[in-house]
């Protein structure tokens, strides 16, 4: 059984329209909260955003039969604080249990000052949010906020892609095969003393084992003697490591072919398990297959071969040539933001570039927004096809192109719009910048759809919190308009 929040307010219960703010809180977190209320508080608003928080409860489930579930409105107002805030789900835990603001958001009163929440519950009810859904209140947000800024005729766009890292450590071939045994003897090992097969019973010490060569292979290293034949020997030696951390690894392999042959296949569960420890296993033998062809033959790896997590898959090798950077390692995500600070549109980009992406980001914008008028981008972004298919989807295109400019180019690019355009293009910097310290600098969440709803539960949160940034702003005004009245009015009776 599922609400969007429930309708009868219990004993001592705060309306959420109720909740004061003070409008000189220079934190994220009375923002982001008075964003919140306003969409609480805002009938228009607060039907549509309920009517597609409601798409996260799976069709086949009836809302209004079985226990009762986590409300909406809660999972949405924790995922969006703990994006907002950059926490993770511990820090998260901590805050909607004792954080008094945030309770009264969630619709707890003093009737309920005990309750706590489980940790398990925060993860399981904020992964159901899910990008498309987060889509939705996005546009909703955005729309509502151009109305709060009194929004000018057509709106100016700047597009850019920034990286999101996923949370993975710095892979190479030795360590990617030591991660994939790990699991192997983790996952083996339990599952064999559930049937009662022996062999198993010490597995953090066949971990340590396999850890113990792993060291050797990764401490030794390649000579940088002028000698010949101490490199020969050291390289001897190189090889010598990597055979024997192949060779252990093999061996658990083989042990544990041997034991998943003697569970049963009528258990399910287990079924499933030996499922994922095959997979893990084709991950140690791929591995192996490198360091043979890498270390022990001399070959070169080709870079699409290439794995950089066992767990997080989708991660990419992204080199963009910044300074002190030389790689990253995650996705890369384009987004577009207005003149007004709120992020449009935003998307991952898996195997694309920002040439790739730029025709299909406006083209998408354009159906979410229908006045966007022009939109500014880099040179990453250019090419002769792609301007000429911006040109029919937007009035205006700020696309410097890459190398020496024609006579026909140089008028377009010398144009006083498209030089404004250009030098206002690198505020969008500011907004990327304001996104990584608000969530969108590492995702701690799992997989592939983990990470799209990561990425658009922060772009949603930013937009909250710019909404409510505009409303306190407006409140500022009103109490220093009053302040100022009341201290002319002390001065005229003085």
């Amino acid at each position: 059984m599922r609400k969007v929040i429930e309708e009868q307010m219990n004993f001592g219960e705060v309306d959420i329209s109720e909740i004061q703010f003070d409008p000189r809180e220079r934190d994220e977190i009375p923002k982001l909260l008075m964003g919140l209320q306003y969409i609480y508080c805002t009938p228009q608003m607060r039907k549509e955003v309920f009517i597609i928080l409601k798409g996260i409860v799976p069709q086949r489930v009836n809302p209004d039969n079985g226990r009762r579930g986590m409300d909406l409105w809660k999972i949405l107002v924790m995922g969006t604080i703990r994006l907002n805030c950059n926490w993770d789900y511990d820090k998260l835990l901590n805050i909607v249990n004792e954080h008094r603001t945030i309770r009264l958001m969630l619709g707890h009163g003093m009737g309920d000052e005990d309750y706590r929440y489980p940790l398990q519950t925060l993860k399981d009810n904020v992964s159901l949010l899910t990008e498309e859904v987060l889509d939705e209140i996005n546009q909703v947000v955005v729309k509502e906020g151009h109305e709060v800024k009194k929004k000018e005729d057509g709106l100016k766009g700047r597009c850019d892609s920034t990286v999101v890292k996923t949370d993975v450590h710095y892979p190479t071939d030795i360590n990617l095969l030591l991660d994939a045994i790990r699991k192997i003897v983790t996952l083996t090992s339990r599952l064999c003393i559930k049937h009662g097969i022996p062999g198993w019973r010490q597995y953090k010490k066949n971990i340590l084992t396999c850890k113990k060569y792993y060291r050797k292979a990764q401490t030794i290293k390649k000579s940088n003697a002028k000698n010949t034949e101490k490199q020969k020997k050291q390289k001897k030696e190189i090889i010598k490591a990597h055979k024997k951390y192949i060779d252990i690894v093999k061996f658990f392999l083989a042990r544990t072919e041997e034991s998943l042959k003697q569970i049963p296949d009528s258990d399910f569960i287990s079924g499933i398990r030996i499922l994922e420890i095959m997979k893990y296993m084709l991950d140690a033998y791929r591995q192996i297959d490198q360091i043979t062809k890498r270390v022990l033959n001399g070959e070169k790896i080709p870079h699409r071969e290439k794995v950089f997590s066992i767990f997080e898959e989708h991660t990419e090798w992204i080199s963009k040539g910044k300074a002190g950077v030389p790689q990253e390692l995650g996705l890369n995500v384009c987004i577009v933001e207005d003149q007004y600070g709120f992020i449009l549109h935003h998307k991952v980009m898996e195997k694309q570039s920002d040439k790739d992406i730029a025709v299909i980001m406006m083209a998408d914008t354009k159906k979410r927004f229908e006045d966007l008028a022009s939109c500014s981008f880099d040179k990453g972004f250019y090419s002769p096809e792609n301007l000429n298919k911006l040109k029919k989807i937007l009035t205006k295109v700020i696309l410097p192109k890459k190398g020496k400019l024609s006579l026909e180019e140089k008028e377009r690019e010398y144009d006083e719009e498209f030089v404004q355009g250009k030098k206002n293009h690198s505020v969008i910097e500011s907004a990327i910048s304001a996104m990584k310290n608000h969530g969108l600098d590492r995702c701690l969440d799992h997989g592939i759809d983990g990470f799209k709803r990561y990425v658009a539960l922060a772009v949603v949160a930013r937009n909250i919190q710019i909404l409510g940034h505009h409303l306190q702003q407006k409140e500022f005004k009103k109490l220093k308009k009053r302040n100022n009245n009341k201290d002319s009015g002390k001065a005229r009776a003085a």
